[in-house]
């Protein structure tokens, strides 16, 4: 398997037709009308990963000149976002107070990641993290931000879960960020025991576990998105925050 960015619309819409694949047919919820394909107006201005396996499949909608695509995920940078009135995780959290402690670093959004159910596995996860690290030092990104999600739209299901990022992840203040007034759908935190981390940790969504191992923070609250049948965290990943031991395998900051 290789990972590189989209290189034209065509393969942006295949990667469309997977999210939409992924986000919607395989949760059975219905979002934005569409029937085929997820799409809305930052896919126009952002950077589309793609994890491409070597098989060309020309029947598959998922088909690709070099092979069939298995995973993406799209990267929105700060001045794109602002060119459309600002990130997509905006309508969850309130991240201007973010943007304006830090008004001399570089901030990218990561969304929107999701692997089909056949490749779903460390292997592809891994090349998803080095194509983003790869475009982050390029572009000389300093903090990653963006929505991860536990999947329903019952945060109790979710307690111990969301105590356990609130106790062991929570976002110092310089770093903070809250949901949106009106908007948290919290449960009431519970102490986690001990014993329970890592039972606790162990069933984390691939993706927020991959966070944490990198070092991240997590805002304040949590949101229900009912198009997505999720309950989202927002997750800021300061490069000068990443743990070292993982340079070695993803390459030193620039």
């Amino acid at each position: 398997m290789k990972i590189r960015l989209a290189e034209t619309a065509e393969e942006i819409r295949v990667a469309q037709h997977l999210r939409h694949d992924v986000f919607v047919a395989e949760r059975s919820t219905v979002h934005a009308g569409q029937n085929t394909i997820d799409a809305d107006k930052y896919d126009a201005v952002c950077a589309h990963l793609l994890v491409i396996e070597p098989l060309a499949q020309d029947a598959s909608r998922y088909a690709l000149d070099d092979g069939s695509l298995v995973a993406t995920a799209r990267l929105i940078g700060q001045r794109e976002a602002e060119s459309l009135g600002g990130f997509y995780s905006a309508d969850e959290f309130e991240l201007a107070p973010l943007l304006a402690r830090h008004p001399q670093l570089k901030f990218l959004e990561l969304g929107r990641t999701c692997i089909l159910k056949h490749a779903r596995g460390t292997a592809v996860m891994e090349l998803l993290w080095q194509g983003i690290w790869d475009f982050v030092r390029r572009e000389s990104y300093d903090v990653m931000i963006g929505c991860a999600s536990f999947e329903g739209t019952d945060p109790t299901v979710h307690a111990a879960a969301l105590s356990f990022l609130g106790q062991n992840a929570k976002a110092p203040e310089e770093w903070q960020a809250k949901t949106l007034p009106g908007r948290n759908a919290m449960p009431p935190l519970t102490l986690n025991q001990p014993k329970d981390a890592k039972r606790i940790l162990a069933g984390l969504p691939p993706l927020i576990k991959g966070y944490l191992r990198l070092g991240c923070y997590i805002g304040e609250g949590c949101v229900v998105d009912q198009a997505f049948n999720t309950v989202d965290v927002l997750v800021i990943l300061p490069v000068k925050s990443i743990n070292p031991r993982y340079f070695a395998r993803f390459g030193a900051p620039a």
